[in-house]
């Protein structure tokens, strides 16, 4: 769907009377099989909100935001055998390498990594990726999140993993609460190094950052199965836009426009009570 389209379609609508209803509008039905969009912190838009359905590294969001609450990030870890094997968009970590644990968080939400995903999950789990991965799924249902499941910590496919745009938003809402989190998400390059001298330098996934003002992250996830995914936050002149986009066929031109309108539709409301 080219964004000046979806653009021009979205101004119609928000001229039209009642769009700010209680109820999100499904506004925009080919952007995405499903979506969540927030307005200063008011639901807007959605479409299929509650469809479950594979969020790829969406996932790793919520094993950032159990590693920030709980892990002691200025910690030292080492590399395990499980991290150093994992699959898709990985650093190259070898078995046994040491780092802190603060760094690898960084590249997890910066390059989203695996095998730093991995690394973590296993040292917080106390050598156990099921032991994280159950604490996933705790903190999903203590935020309210009742349609998720976590399989595994780093976002493959897998059966029984699944998330809705309406849950995910819950879980950016508890991110959103984390300055770290979202310092690390913004990040548009990381440079770090093993505590052996190994030099790593990665780039965001997120082609959002340094291309639209105000683009703050939060994450970008792709598998086979979930398609291509993306949780995006943007502020911009004292107004907040949240948009969560589910197996969309084209995450970036579509979410710009989005985003743009939200804004536009933002100028002419209300302030939402904080």
């Amino acid at each position: 769907m080219p964004w000046r389209w979806l653009l021009a379609a979205g101004l119609a609508l928000a001229a039209a009377p009642g769009v700010r209803a209680a109820a999100p509008t499904d506004a925009f039905p080919d952007i995405a099989r499903a979506y969540w969009v927030e307005i200063d912190g008011r639901p807007a838009w959605a479409g299929q909100p509650d469809q479950v359905l594979p969020v790829a590294s969406l996932a790793k969001l919520m094993a950032a935001l159990v590693l920030v609450e709980e892990a002691n990030l200025d910690a030292t870890l080492a590399t395990s055998r499980a991290a150093a094997a994992a699959t898709g968009t990985r650093l190259g970590l070898r078995a046994g390498e040491r780092f802190l644990a603060s760094d690898l968080l960084a590249a997890m939400l910066v390059r989203s990594a695996n095998d730093a995903c991995r690394a973590l999950a296993d040292w917080h789990g106390g050598g156990s990726d099921a032991a994280f991965v159950a604490r996933m799924n705790q903190r999903a249902a203590e935020l309210g999140m009742a349609d998720t499941r976590f399989a595994n910590a780093c976002g493959h496919d897998a059966p029984g993993q699944g998330s809705t745009a309406r849950d995910l938003a819950l879980l950016a809402r508890a991110v959103m609460q984390q300055p770290r989190l979202l310092e690390e998400a913004a990040r548009e390059r990381f440079e770090f190094a093993s505590l052996d001298g190994r030099r790593f330098s990665v780039r965001s996934t997120n082609a959002l950052l340094g291309q639209v003002p105000g683009a703050i992250g939060l994450k970008t996830g792709y598998t086979p199965g979930a398609g291509r995914c993306l949780v995006a936050l943007v502020e911009r002149d004292g107004h907040e836009v949240l948009a969560i986009l589910l197996h969309a066929p084209d995450r970036w031109w579509d979410t710009a426009g989005l985003i743009e309108l939200a804004f536009d539709e933002a100028r002419r409301s209300p302030p939402a009570p904080r």
